[in-house]
């Protein structure tokens, strides 16, 4: 969710305020070239919200969500992704590509019983919902129930919001409790962090024991707007140059766990998936 464009207040991740600097992954770097009213050549824009994408050409970018996504988008998730553009936290959202990516993912993989852990105001969340069947279940963790309140009546529109169960509060200590009661291992088929980086670790530790043998972890941002490579002196935010140790720790600790499989992908800002195998 988070992007390099905002920054987070020392006491929460959901707390952002606006700055002017251009992310590091936006820097000029074989970007598309578009001829502006002028004559002048101009860098040119996809219209994603966020630009969430670690495609170095922009125009290939618009040219994916005009071809594959924005055709395909269902109308609940179109509205509730032009309603969250106008909040001015919106680059925390999920891209629209990413939504449409987990949403064929869950039904490839028959999903029914899923976690969510960073809710936003639920575009993911959204997706995941209208990707399950009718009696599956969502428990959905997120510190700021005013943002969730957001997208609500449009998960209700869309007839899904029966299948999200809303928890507000740090997700940690409900996950131990969770942990500590056998009841709960092994239960979930897919669980997707969208959350606090500093704690991926933690929640890996704890999820791992909670998402079934066979079953997904999808941790978001993994890639962290291309700068786990940026030069030690690259112009990084302080949050992004912060955040980015406990990036880089969480990856090189899943590409050695022995109990999953793992793809990262540049989709959105990176995402990694894990698969339960012991």
């Amino acid at each position: 969710m988070t992007n390099s464009l905002y920054t987070p207040s020392p006491s929460t991740s959901a707390s952002l305020q606006p700055i002017n600097n251009p992310p590091f992954h936006t820097q000029p770097h074989h970007r598309s070239i578009a001829m502006a009213a002028t004559g002048e050549p101009q860098p040119a824009k996809h219209q994603e919200v966020g630009h969430k994408s670690l495609l170095q050409s922009d125009a290939l970018y618009q040219y994916i969500l005009e071809t594959s996504v924005y055709p395909r988008e269902p109308e609940s998730m179109k509205e509730l992704r032009e309603v969250t553009a106008k909040h001015p936290w919106n680059l925390m959202t999920t891209s629209a590509d990413e939504g449409q990516f987990l949403n064929l993912l869950l039904k490839l993989i028959n999903a029914k019983n899923t976690m969510e852990i960073g809710v936003y105001t639920g575009y993911s969340l959204l997706s995941t919902a209208l990707a399950l069947p009718e009696d599956g279940k969502i428990l959905a963790l997120d510190i700021n129930r005013e943002n969730y309140e957001i997208g609500l009546p449009i998960i209700e529109k869309a007839g899904v919001a029966h299948k999200i169960d809303f928890r507000e509060g740090p997700a940690l200590p409900l996950l131990d409790q969770m942990v500590d009661d056998v009841k709960f291992h092994g239960s979930f088929d897919f669980i997707f962090v969208d959350a606090d980086k500093d704690n991926y670790l933690n929640y890996h530790k704890r999820l791992i024991d909670l998402v079934k043998i066979g079953g997904v972890i999808g941790y978001d941002n993994t890639l962290w707007n291309g700068s786990l490579v940026a030069p030690a002196d690259a112009p990084l935010r302080k949050y992004v140059r912060y955040y980015r140790d406990f990036v880089l720790e969480l990856n090189k600790t899943l590409a050695v766990d022995p109990r999953v499989e793992i793809c990262q992908l540049p989709v959105g800002d990176g995402i990694t998936l894990c698969r339960r195998i012991s």
